[in-house]
């Protein structure tokens, strides 16, 4: 019956490739046809054993920029590099609300190097949108990829502890000066007592200068939080 269901589900619903949208032969994960797949670069070694910044050769070590001004974070990875077909899919996701994706990135994303260095959290925390940007999207694509990615550990997320109490001008078009500017005491903890002493996981789609992350271990860090590690799909280099 299962395999009945299978074929007309195939023959009704056909899938498609995420980023060609040419006809793949079944709905297995991940959705990307082979050409489309090889174009997704991973993020491993070397890179900053901090900032998880990649480097072109050479061995892990610290960053300047992480040696000069650290974050409040203690370690950011993340599982792509945010190019071709990373870009579409999470756009696809993030402003049009097609969550088709976030299965197939997080099937991927689950077996990367950046995935597997991180530590088992206490809580995992999505990085908040304000409340209007919320209502206007009606989801927060940081809690979608976070139960997505870490589905065994469902119970551990929340997503009322770190809050974004006041709206802020899109990052994009910003300087790394503008972004830490335009986010500077935007986060508040509530319930500073439930972080105390936990190993906190930030989850984001894209980490780009890393000033959003960063604020948010600020505020986390003068709560209590014993270790804060970040984990995004994606890395804008």
């Amino acid at each position: 019956m299962f395999l009945l269901y299978e074929s007309i589900k195939e023959l009704l619903f056909p899938a498609y490739c995420l980023e060609c949208e040419c006809r793949l032969p079944c709905w297995e994960l991940p959705l990307f046809c082979p050409d489309c797949l090889v174009e997704l670069s991973f993020i491993g070694s070397p890179q900053c054993k901090t900032c998880g910044l990649p480097f072109e050769c050479g061995e892990d070590h610290i960053c300047g920029k992480c040696l000069t001004k650290p974050y409040a974070f203690d370690q950011a990875r993340a599982a792509f590099h945010y190019r071709k077909p990373t870009i579409s899919t999470i756009s696809s996701l993030k402003f049009n609300g097609h969550l088709t994706g976030v299965s197939s990135l997080a099937n991927l994303a689950s077996t990367s190097s950046g995935y597997r260095d991180l530590s088992k959290p206490d809580l995992i925390l999505p990085v908040p949108l304000h409340k209007k940007r919320l209502r206007t999207r009606g989801f927060n694509q940081a809690t979608i990829l976070a139960k997505a990615c870490f589905p065994e550990m469902k119970s551990r997320i929340n997503t009322s502890l770190l809050m974004r109490n006041r709206p802020t001008p899109p990052q994009t078009n910003l300087s790394g000066r503008e972004r830490r500017k335009n986010l500077s005491g935007v986060f508040t903890v509530n319930q500073p007592e439930a972080v105390k002493d936990q190993h906190i996981l930030l989850v984001d789609d894209v980490l780009t200068t890393g000033s959003t992350v960063d604020e948010c271990a600020k505020v986390l860090r003068k709560a209590g939080a014993k270790r804060i590690e970040v984990f995004t799909l994606a890395r804008a280099t």
